[in-house]
């Protein structure tokens, strides 16, 4: 199967501090992966370097085999990303912001798929609703449907569900779940682990800039009978 996103000895320091120290990491088309660790762990930072939001100090990051700095454009057209920071345009309605969106990417006569995701994450109610009048939860919904308004091949949520009520959760992951199912990538990084457990095939474990564990999420709890990810998680960054 051919590698969706191919990461190869990815530094990157910050003056004095490392927040990568050369992570190599593949991921198969059509993957549900799950890329977990504490804060400071590197987790954005390397996901932002994918996204072409930071560039790092040496090693490769592709997207689809489309280096994210010498073919910048075609990398980030493959690429929908839901970052963890609230940000939005407060000028515009949520159906104005997800056409602006689309328009970003060369996309027109984009409002039934809209409508699509619109209706999926929850925001029909919402569509001619202000950005500044919506809830933080709602915002981050707008931001899922942001990433997905291009239809990407590879999907990356950086913790999407942070602090948002149980009913989205469980739509978003139901949305996801069927996007992955036809055949978009996933990658997510998430601090309820719960979530990983049951959504990730493979699972990457990372401390202080650095893949500490990688494996199948069956695998990785198989090391230790009985436990929760959580549990296993726990274990393994005490080590």
């Amino acid at each position: 199967m051919a590698a969706a996103v191919s990461i190869v000895d990815v530094v990157k320091n910050f003056g004095s501090l490392q927040a990568l120290a050369g992570v190599s990491l593949e991921i198969a088309e059509g993957e549900f992966f799950g890329l977990l660790g504490p804060n400071g762990a590197g987790k954005t930072t390397l996901i932002s370097s994918l996204a072409g939001l930071a560039r790092p100090d040496s090693g490769s990051l592709k997207v689809l085999g489309h280096d994210v700095i010498k073919d910048f454009r075609q990398a980030r057209r493959l690429l929908g990303m839901v970052p963890q920071e609230l940000v939005f345009d407060p000028f515009f309605n949520v159906r104005e912001t997800l056409q602006i969106q689309s328009g970003y990417f060369g996309i027109r006569k984009n409002d039934d798929w809209i409508d699509e995701i619109l209706e999926n994450l929850d925001l029909t109610s919402k569509a001619n609703v202000n950005m500044r009048r919506l809830s933080g939860g709602m915002k981050r919904r707008v931001l899922v449907a942001q990433a997905l308004v291009h239809k990407p091949p590879v999907i990356v949520l950086d913790e999407p569900t942070a602090g948002v009520d149980v009913e989205l959760r469980q739509g978003l992951w139901q949305f996801v779940r069927r996007l992955n199912n036809e055949g978009h990538t996933i990658i997510l990084t998430t601090h309820y682990l719960e979530e990983a457990e049951a959504l990730c095939g493979r699972i990457a474990l990372m401390k202080q800039g650095r893949v500490i564990a990688l494996d199948t999420t069956a695998n990785l709890m198989a090391a230790y009978p009985g436990a929760s990810l959580e549990e296993v998680f726990v274990r393994t960054m005490n080590q």
